[in-house]
């Protein structure tokens, strides 16, 4: 999967025209929304356009202009918010963080304004401004149930891990991670020696207590 923004001009359909999804892997529209501005980075508002989310994507398609049009996969957005802070920016909208292949230190979060070449690749902020500000939390609630269907790819080391144990697999794993248990109390959850990630200490931990739990010792329940 390429990350970040990039350009969108497949269309379907009489008029403007809506986007081409992915049906055949399962992608489906949620939600169309008409007359929305897109900011990316400092440069100034594109309109007007309409915004289709997707189960897979957000895409933004300009109403004038077929050639016109931008998507960006759930995957790629690292942040997603409602602002409606003047001294934010003027207008309330749906501002998004994008995560982009391109190094920090190359990345344009905002965008040159000095730029008239837009590199969609450096892009890592885009304002999503609808015409009636009152439909900013029914966007907000689908991008967020859109995201939840998105979650990030777990890398290799978690997938060896099993997260559902019988009570037998438990005493197994537990005898055998015993030994890497951290003697000091000081090494708490959420800080990482030099020998074991997170991940691991975290799993060793919900071990321990449910093992405990089938052995019916007691335990405490979070306030």
């Amino acid at each position: 999967m390429v990350l970040g923004l990039r350009e969108f001009t497949e269309r379907v359909g009489d008029g403007a025209g809506e986007p081409v999804l992915d049906s055949d892997n399962g992608e489906e529209l949620m939600h169309v929304q008409h007359s929305v501005a897109i900011v990316l980075g400092n440069r100034v508002p594109v309109s007007p356009g309409t915004l289709y989310i997707s189960t897979k994507q957000v895409v933004w398609l300009s109403d004038v202009d077929k050639t016109k049009g931008y998507a960006v996969d759930f995957l790629s957005l690292s942040l997603h918010a409602v602002s409606r802070d003047p001294e934010a920016y003027p207008s309330p909208c749906i501002y998004t963080q994008i995560e982009t292949e391109a190094d920090e230190d190359e990345s344009e979060g905002s965008d040159s304004e000095s730029s008239n070449t837009l590199d969609l690749s450096k892009i890592t902020e885009m304002r999503l401004i609808p015409s009636d500000p009152s439909q900013l939390d029914t966007l907000f609630d689908i991008f967020c149930e859109c995201a939840e269907l998105n979650p990030e790819p777990i890398d290799g080391e978690e997938e060896e891990h099993n997260w559902i144990f019988s009570a037998d697999q438990m005493v197994d794993e537990v005898a055998e991670e015993g030994n890497h248990f951290s003697q000091d109390p000081t090494n708490s959850i959420g800080h990482s020696n030099g020998d074991h990630d997170l991940a691991r200490t975290v799993l060793e931990v919900g071990l321990l207590v449910r093992l405990l739990c089938c052995l019916g010792a007691p335990t405490f329940s979070a306030i």
